[in-house]
């Protein structure tokens, strides 16, 4: 029986190996959960990007005769706060802050911190040894102390709370990164690039990092969750974000005093803060399933 040309075509296609990163994203979507988690996240996303035009009132604007308004009050859906601004306005400009605070020492970190592992990973010897007892230092330190004693060093504010939330996730990062570096470093292909002249630069552009960023970066992404939680931690304590700001955190120490008035509107910060580390949390675990080669 002749074998048509799409037959041929179709047998070939089949026989294609599949692309490392096409795998992924086929077994990322059949993580419904991380998917979940994913639409989550991206809807918090979007959120804080369109506050704007989302937020039915203006989040500084407030009045004293509706302070502490209880859930379902007529323009208040989800109440007022202790000076009478819309909770809902509130909360939804207040993604924009605890998201910003949340990843942006993260991505900071994954920068420094991958380029001070893989440098140490790669030069291996005394560089690593020294580097990593320098940065051991640090991860010495339980995150929420060190956090807040850099800020109450430094003092109160945002530019300061990213600064202490930085210096936090460089050594965790940085020791990922040295890790896998070590592991890729000992791969016959890194060996035979050495043999073949080629320079330590040259190596590390073309042969570690396509093989060394995936594991760092899904690392990384499981961090957010706790830089979001640390973040409105600072602020709870007065080391974060200052008022009139709306952030998550910051609302949960204004609104503590309400909680034997109005405990349902005190806990709608908390209930944000959770909700968005679960689901940064959650992604993380399915990129990290999806990129484990041996699923």
């Amino acid at each position: 029986m002749a074998v048509t040309a799409s037959e041929i075509s179709l047998i070939a296609q089949a026989e294609k190996p599949e692309g490392y990163w096409r795998s992924v994203g086929r077994r990322f979507m059949r993580d419904k959960v991380a998917v979940g988690a994913g639409l989550v996240a991206g809807g918090l996303i979007l959120m804080a990007v369109f506050a704007p035009w989302i937020a039915p009132q203006d989040p500084l604007d407030g009045s004293m005769m509706d302070r502490l308004s209880p859930i379902g009050t007529e323009g208040y859906p989800l109440g007022a706060d202790e000076l009478g601004r819309d909770m809902l306005s509130r909360l939804i400009y207040g993604a924009r802050l605890s998201l910003f605070m949340g990843v942006t020492p993260v991505l900071i970190a994954f920068f420094i911190g991958s380029a001070i592992g893989i440098a140490a990973g790669y030069a291996g010897g005394w560089v690593n040894s020294a580097t990593m007892r320098v940065l051991d230092v640090l991860y010495a330190f339980p995150s929420v102390l060190l956090a807040i004693a850099i800020s109450g060093a430094l003092g109160a504010g945002i530019a300061n709370g990213l600064l202490s939330l930085t210096v936090v996730f460089i050594p965790p990062i940085a020791r990922v990164a040295e890790s896998v570096t070590t592991a890729v470093r000992e791969l016959e292909y890194v060996e035979a690039a050495k043999a073949s002249g080629a320079s330590a630069l040259s190596i590390v552009r073309h042969h570690v990092l396509g093989n060394v960023l995936g594991p760092i970066f899904v690392y990384a992404t499981s961090l957010i969750s706790v830089s979001m939680i640390l973040a409105a931690g600072l602020s709870f304590l007065g080391l974060g974000v200052s008022p009139p700001n709306a952030e998550w955190g910051l609302m949960l120490n204004t609104l503590r005093n309400a909680i034997y008035v109005q405990p349902w509107l005190a806990a709608l910060p908390g209930v944000m803060i959770f909700l968005t580390s679960i689901s940064f949390n959650m992604l993380s675990d399915g990129l990290r399933s999806a990129m484990d080669i041996k699923q």
